[in-house]
């Protein structure tokens, strides 16, 4: 079967390879494993929770209607990163069947409510459509975001990938270099003038508007062990946690983890995205295997 659903969670099988699938719960609509050739591409934590009691840490959370915490009117109330990874989202059924594609739905009568009802005046009427697409050696995931009020209101997005690597010091990121970041931990707005992005320490940057028709690369020794297309996604933090940040998470298992990954997040979180009544706009991510280094400048 390529596409199984339970009460908890969807999982497909790519038809011409059993050893390629995704995974993905109803809470949240997380991605928590993306096998290719039996093989994880994604890091999920030990101490995950997949049980609905709490975020998946690990894996392709969805951050929605806001990035982080923001003080920004109408966000200053909501909790860090929204409420689209911490509510229960309906799944549709499946739209094609090579390669198998499934989707997902959204709205406020099946949003957190304690959450929800912290935006703005917790009113806002919404509807998210997450599309997953399985390949053999790529996956695809497309969110749209629908206005259904009849108001404007403002929001966020950012796919919040967990990428599998085998030692973080022996990985780099290319194609960044001369693009504009502004780093979490130095509170500093600057250009980024490293050749490539290596990780000697805790790591946290937005780089934003970096052209869609970059590649981003994540390679290891010398090789490609990811690629990271984007559409409509002009924003990309690049995060690591490192040793004393990853101690301070009680669901980061194991604590020496941090060696294994790597998030390189598209999204658009550089500001708000101000979407008009009966409007809907749309934002995808294809993350592929293996290909040659490409260096591409600002």
């Amino acid at each position: 079967m390529p596409v199984e659903a339970t009460e908890t969670e969807v999982i497909l099988t790519h038809p011409s390879d059993p050893l390629t699938s995704v995974k993905i719960l109803n809470y949240g609509a997380t991605i928590y494993s993306w096998k290719v050739g039996g093989v994880d591409q994604l890091w999920l934590s030990s101490a995950a929770k997949l049980d609905g009691s709490k975020p998946v840490r690990g894996g392709i959370p969805l951050v929605f209607p806001v990035f982080g915490k923001s003080q920004d009117e109408g966000f200053e109330n909501l909790p860090q990163h929204g409420f689209a990874r911490n509510s229960t989202w309906e799944f549709l059924g499946q739209t094609k069947e090579n390669p198998p594609t499934v989707e997902f739905a959204l709205s406020p009568d099946l949003a957190n409510k304690d959450v929800y009802s912290k935006w703005d005046n917790g009113d806002n009427d919404f509807t998210l459509i997450l599309t997953v697409e399985l390949d053999k050696d790529s996956l695809k995931t497309t969110i749209e975001v629908e206005n259904t009020d009849k108001k404007p209101w403002k929001f966020n997005w950012l796919f919040h990938s967990y990428l599998a690597i085998n030692d973080i010091t022996d990985t780099l990121i290319n194609n960044l270099p001369g693009e504009y970041c502004y780093d979490q931990l130095l509170k500093e707005t600057y250009q980024e003038k490293a050749p490539a992005i290596t990780f000697h320490e805790e790591f946290d940057r937005i780089y934003k508007k970096v052209s869609t028709g970059k590649l981003l690369q994540v390679i290891e020794l010398g090789k490609v062990i990811h690629n990271i297309e984007r559409e409509n996604l002009p924003d990309v933090v690049v995060w690591n946690p490192w040793v004393e940040k990853a101690k301070g998470m009680g669901d980061f298992e194991p604590k020496d983890g941090f060696h294994k990954m790597v998030c390189v997040e598209p999204g658009h979180v550089g500001d708000f995205i101000t979407l008009q009544p009966g409007k809907k706009w749309s934002g995808s991510q294809i993350i592929y295997k293996g290909d040659a280094i490409k260096l591409q400048s600002v």
